[in-house]
């Protein structure tokens, strides 16, 4: 009888090589794969992150004007401190005549119920009864200003000149109205005019006013 133990045994052990081998290369495969370096993830940016990160927001710089500050007289007589056409009234005080010259204070007085200032010179204007401006407007006499600072009830005057017209020879009108205008402010009060011709053209016709200044006149 032939024996057949000996090939059995030799499939046997073929078949424990084979798995074995098996087995190793598993190990092996797995063990690398484990083992092996993983790339590193970056996380993506949006463009809104990249902005972020590489740009500073800008912030627009706080300036002050040259000149308004809260010591400048200047801006506190021509800002909110000042004082409104509706805060005050006018009048036209008695002639002071002298060296053929016929002189006039302006008054403006504060009727509020707050102290305001005034700095500069008044706008002043020659009308007839339909509002017509007679002649041109006054010059300016030359002076140094000052900011005046009127409590309820206080009052600041101009002084408007002219020379007579019956020694200068200009051509005249009788207005109806002085039209004053307070420093800075756009709308006129309006004053009769009692004290007859003024001169509105030809020679020696010009008409000047004074700057402000403190009370009621001189």
């Amino acid at each position: 009888m032939a024996n057949t133990s000996q090939p059995v045994r030799r499939t046997a052990l073929l078949a424990s090589a084979v798995a074995l081998l098996g087995l190793v290369g598993a190990c092996g495969s797995e063990s690398s794969t484990s083992s092996a370096p993983q790339p590193t993830k970056v996380p993506r940016t949006t463009s809104a992150d990249t902005g972020a990160a590489t740009r500073a927001p800008t912030v627009p710089a706080v300036t002050t004007a040259p000149g308004d500050t809260a010591g400048s007289a200047s801006a506190s007589a021509r800002t909110d401190g000042r004082c409104h056409t509706s805060e005050l009234r006018a009048a036209v005080g008695r002639v002071d005549p002298g060296a053929g010259q016929r002189n006039f204070p302006v008054v403006l007085t504060n009727t509020s119920d707050r102290t305001c200032t005034l700095y500069g010179y008044p706008g002043a204007a020659f009308v007839d009864a339909s509002g017509k401006q007679l002649g041109p407007d006054p010059e300016r006499a030359p002076a140094s200003l000052e900011t005046l600072r009127l409590a309820p009830g206080k009052s600041a005057w101009a002084g408007l000149s002219f020379s007579s017209p019956q020694i200068s020879g200009a051509r005249t009108a009788t207005p109806a109205a002085l039209l004053v205008t307070p420093p800075d402010e756009h709308d006129p009060l309006k004053v009769a005019w009692t004290a007859g011709e003024v001169p509105v053209g030809g020679g020696e016709s010009s008409v000047s006013v004074t700057a402000l200044a403190a009370g009621t006149g001189p």
